[in-house]
């Protein structure tokens, strides 16, 4: 019977976010006429591919009670080092795509390797790979920004994955691509042993490896995923933005953490949906794109994201000790 209600709970959580989203954009067209504009839900969409992508990978640690502090930067050097790739040595952008989605997974597998195999604390070692792909960028760009191909050069054909331009009107194709992955990984977080062994592993870990469950395996999958994903957020950042810069990307991470909790995802572990997350999201950037046009600049959108997330772990703190004492 509690497997029945599960899926109803979840329903229910995605639904709650969905009406703040709802509640937020009618809040904010109500204040501000400039916010009506469609140059306005542009820029909403240019935020939330990245933060989307990098929200449903992180999803995965954080449903295991890990976490995964290396995708903001990790971005960014992924970024990066495809940037040189094409600027420098001349790829093809296709080509550089691909080795940008294996840097992302030769990164997630370190992190999956230090806290599965090793049992290395999450925050400790993913910490240290956002440490080591911060510096990995600087030394790829040579502490310059790096470009990859603008709007009419040749290889600029990426960036109409997530924007294309039909005559003077730019179309957000990119919405369509993320919702269709956060549609697959909903359907691999419910439907499939990965997404199974990593709900149970979040769970109750040494029942999952009394169970027979391959704890260590399963673990490092989570963050093989958060990789992939990361890296892919690498390339929507690249074909949204002018110019990735080294040294930046730190508080993109919780961006993404920040979404997934707020759509649903455990702060403790052990449940969460990918659906959730990808409406999670777009709490954060409407917020983030929003509070400017009624007056609150960047100290103030930090402090009202603050509170918002501590509200969402609060609801899960009061869900989680309810469902105890049943």
């Amino acid at each position: 019977m509690e497997k029945k209600k599960a899926p109803a709970k979840i329903f229910k959580q995605e639904l709650i976010v969905f009406l703040v989203v709802v509640a937020l954009l009618i809040f904010f067209c109500a204040a501000s006429e400039d916010f009506r504009k469609y140059t306005t839900i542009l820029t909403i969409m240019d935020y939330s591919y990245y933060i989307v992508l990098m929200a449903i990978g992180v999803a995965f640690p954080l449903i295991t009670g890990g976490v995964d502090l290396s995708i903001g930067t990790g971005l960014v050097c992924y970024s990066l080092a495809g940037g040189y790739m094409i600027v420098h040595m001349g790829l093809p952008v296709w080509l550089a795509m691909i080795v940008t989605i294996l840097f992302g997974i030769v990164i997630g597998t370190l992190n999956g390797f230090l806290i599965g195999v090793m049992g290395l604390p999450p925050f400790l070692a993913t910490l240290c790979t956002c440490m080591i792909t911060r510096g990995l960028g600087s030394i790829c760009s040579g502490n310059f920004g790096i470009s990859w191909p603008a709007s009419g050069q040749d290889g600029s054909w990426f960036r109409n994955i997530f924007k294309y331009t039909a005559g003077d009107t730019k179309i957000p194709l990119g919405f369509i691509w993320v919702l269709i992955l956060a549609i697959v990984m909903h359907y691999v977080l419910n439907h499939t042993k990965i997404g199974r062994y990593t709900i149970a592993i979040g769970s109750n870990k040494e029942a999952a490896i009394l169970s027979g469950i391959n704890v260590k395996f399963y673990h490092i999958m989570a963050y093989v995923i958060s990789g992939f994903f990361a890296a892919l957020a690498a390339i929507a950042y690249s074909a949204v933005f002018g110019t990735v810069l080294p040294g930046t990307g730190a508080g993109f991470e919780l961006e993404a953490i920040g979404g997934a909790i707020i759509g649903g995802v455990s702060a403790t572990g052990g449940a969460g949906s990918i659906i959730g997350t990808f409406i999670g999201v777009f709490v954060i950037c409407l917020l983030k794109t929003g509070l400017p046009f009624i007056g609150l600049q960047a100290n103030w959108q930090q402090i009202v994201t603050g509170l918002v997330l501590i509200g969402s772990v609060m609801v899960d703190i009061v869900k989680k000790s309810k469902e105890a004492k049943k």
